[in-house]
């Protein structure tokens, strides 16, 4: 682990300073997440209370109240922007590159988007879905409203911003993330569009050119619909660099879609999950981020790096996306796999403990502390 630390550290370093001449484009959700905690006991107003502390508690409680009835009080303790989207987009905005925004903002942009869409030059296609996150010390429990992703389509993108503004954008972007497939119904629809009317008129791009995917928990998707994107996903690799970003139960979800088992979260299921789902979709790079760690693969190998976990996160709604950012940016970058999965689990992991999104110089010095076992 010491060496992959340094090796990340040594990349931050000498490439760090490019951030600013990445573009990156990033779509296409937008949520409103409200951040509550189930009470437990109220010891006094306000934010005077015990929270009900995981998830499998919380779950006993809702299972008694089978056939009879119970009150739980919320508390709500933040609300913010939110959606994979959004998250990431912030995420890299704060790692200094030039990012770009589309998604569904609101119509008007709704408040908690309203300094970020000025910093992204948002565009905003919908009215934006509702989450109320359950945190728990064990998890989260998503609970979401999201009418307004109905109306996220390529036609709607091409409406609110013209043929030739929206090629524009497409072509300058070095790194395009297209993120949470699952809570936007006509995803499928656009990606075909995006793949038969924009990319092939894309010209080269000096810097590289990367599409990020993120299924977003399929769950509740079929298998169908879960094979169908992922052979839809593959046809992007003629455009540019596909990475499928997966975190553990989507990776589970994804492997058996594809009819290739159930991973383990150990180290080697890991690395050899994300090769076998790389070789079964032939695309550049699959990375899976568990809790504790992270694993990736592209054709010339695979690496697992684990992560500075944290036994009392500040809030653990975002850190997928976080991780995301710091893995997705450090590619862009040039960055070797290994100091590219340092950087994401370093990302997520700061977020976690502070709340907020770090840039790459305050990633370097989390590593630094790493390092030195100063962490939480």
């Amino acid at each position: 682990m010491t060496s992959a630390l340094n090796k990340a550290l040594e990349e931050i370093s000498n490439k760090a300073a490019n951030a600013g001449k990445r573009h990156a484009l990033v779509g296409l959700d937008g949520f409103v997440d409200k951040i509550i905690r189930v009470i437990d006991k109220r010891t006094g107003l306000g934010d005077e209370f015990i929270p009900i502390e995981t998830i499998d508690e919380f779950g006993r409680r809702v299972t008694a109240a089978a056939g009879n009835s119970a009150n739980f009080e919320l508390y709500q303790s933040l609300e913010k922007l939110g959606g994979n989207g959004p998250i990431m987009a912030h995420a890299l905005h704060a790692q200094k590159l030039q990012v770009r925004y589309i998604g569904a903002l609101g119509k008007p942009i709704h408040p908690v988007f309203e300094e970020f869409a000025k910093a992204t030059n948002a565009v905003s296609l919908s009215e934006p879905g509702i989450t109320q996150a359950l945190e728990f010390d064990d998890g989260k429990l998503m609970l979401g409203m999201m009418e307004g992703l109905d109306h996220v389509t390529y036609a709607a993108m091409v409406s609110e911003m013209g043929e030739g503004a929206l090629f524009d954008v497409f072509n300058r972007a070095n790194l395009i993330a297209l993120v949470n497939w699952t809570m936007i119904p006509r995803m499928t629809e656009l990606f075909e569009d995006l793949l038969n009317k924009l990319l092939p008129n894309l010209g080269p791009n000096e810097q590289g050119r990367s599409f990020f995917f993120d299924l977003a928990d399929p769950a509740k998707r079929s298998t169908s619909d879960i094979k169908e994107v992922l052979q839809t996903m593959r046809r992007f690799r003629s455009h540019g660099h596909v990475i499928l970003g997966l975190n553990f139960a989507e990776s589970r979800q994804v492997s058996e879609a594809l009819g290739l088992g159930s991973p383990e979260n150990t180290e080697d299921s890991l690395k050899a999950t994300a090769n076998r789902i790389r070789s079964q979709l032939d695309i550049g790079t699959v990375v899976i981020h568990p809790r504790e760690g992270a694993a990736c693969a592209n054709r010339d190998g695979s690496w697992y790096v684990q992560g500075p976990f944290c036994k009392r996160p500040k809030i653990t709604t975002g850190a997928g996306d976080h991780f995301n950012a710091g893995f997705a940016s450090a590619m862009a970058l040039g960055m070797s796999p290994v100091a590219a999965l340092v950087v994401g689990v370093s990302t997520s992991g700061q977020y976690v403990r502070t709340g907020k999104s770090p840039s790459l110089q305050q990633t370097a010095n989390f590593i630094e502390r790493w390092q030195k076992g100063q962490l939480d």
